[in-house]
């Protein structure tokens, strides 16, 4: 804080020395791939315990935040999948199990790039590196089930009304206000529990705060003006056709692992500033 400026210029260098845009590109690849078998398998382990339109709704309302404006389209093409899966062999749900873990392996190899001074001090064991993606879908498959829960109890607050000064008064409005600080909130700790596990190494709760929130703040702003963009000024339907969804779907991953990316670089900077030698400038991953 005593010198946001350098700081904020210091870290936009770092980010494109260790060629910040290419790692997110791969990033948002791999979850394009993984994000329709990764929903597949939550909603179908989460049908137990919740009737699946609730999950489909609430599934498509975070989608939004995801991917903003296609959260229905995605959400459809999921329940498709649903109607049929009776028919879901093994061979096809170890394909998805591991189609839905490549954007988590991917993400742990972008991370060491950008905190490869931590990988050059100490080497993450192969075996966490194998088991840690599934951790998250379980993280991910538990975090959906609360949401869902949470997001049925605003829902029925908000049709309810209070009697106040002989007036009535709606709870709608509070219950949309309080459903998108709890989504906003859920994100900031979504994103602020990668920067704790990913990078190798044990990571201050307050630095990987300061990157999660960075990063969640980044990506609100980015998201209104994505929504508003492609709703206004944008014709890649008529550009693009059938394939709509997937390049808008990739274009928010790619702005969404940019800003991800971005935050774990915060980090990376911030831990230099407390480390010996502070003023040397940052040395990027190379390779000859």
């Amino acid at each position: 804080m005593r010198g946001p400026g350098a700081f904020a210029w210091r870290t936009l260098k770092a980010f494109r020395a260790n060629q910040g845009l290419l790692l997110a590109g791969a990033v948002a690849y791999y979850a394009l791939l993984s994000i329709i078998p990764l929903l597949i398998l939550i909603v179908m382990g989460l049908s137990h315990f919740v009737p699946e339109a609730e999950l489909l709704e609430a599934a498509s309302r975070y989608l939004d935040w995801l991917a903003p404006g296609q959260g229905a389209e995605l959400v459809g093409e999921l329940a498709k999948f649903l109607a049929h899966k009776d028919v879901l062999g093994w061979v096809l749900l170890a394909t998805m199990v591991f189609f839905s873990s490549l954007a988590f392996t991917v993400l742990e190899n972008a991370m060491s790039v950008v905190f490869v001074h931590r990988v050059v001090a100490r080497r993450r064991p192969y075996v966490v590196s194998v088991l840690l993606p599934y951790g998250y879908i379980l993280l991910l498959t538990v975090g959906m089930l609360l949401v869902t829960l949470v997001t049925g109890g605003l829902e029925a607050m908000g049709e309810r009304s209070i009697d106040l000064f002989g007036r009535r008064w709606g709870l709608d409005g509070l219950s949309g206000a309080l459903l998108y600080l709890v989504g906003v909130a859920g994100e900031i700790f979504i994103v602020t529990s990668i920067y704790m596990v990913m990078p190798v190494g044990r990571i201050s709760w307050r630095h990987a705060l300061v990157g999660g929130v960075t990063a969640a703040l980044l990506w609100e702003a980015t998201r209104h003006l994505l929504l508003w963009y492609f709703n206004t000024l944008s014709r890649v339907g008529e550009v693009y056709g059938s394939f709509t969804t997937a390049i808008v779907v990739l274009i928010s991953l790619e702005i969404a692992a940019t800003l991800l990316l971005f935050g774990a670089q915060v980090i990376a900077e911030y831990e230099r500033l407390e480390r010996p030698g502070r003023d040397a400038p940052p040395q990027p991953l190379r390779t000859d």
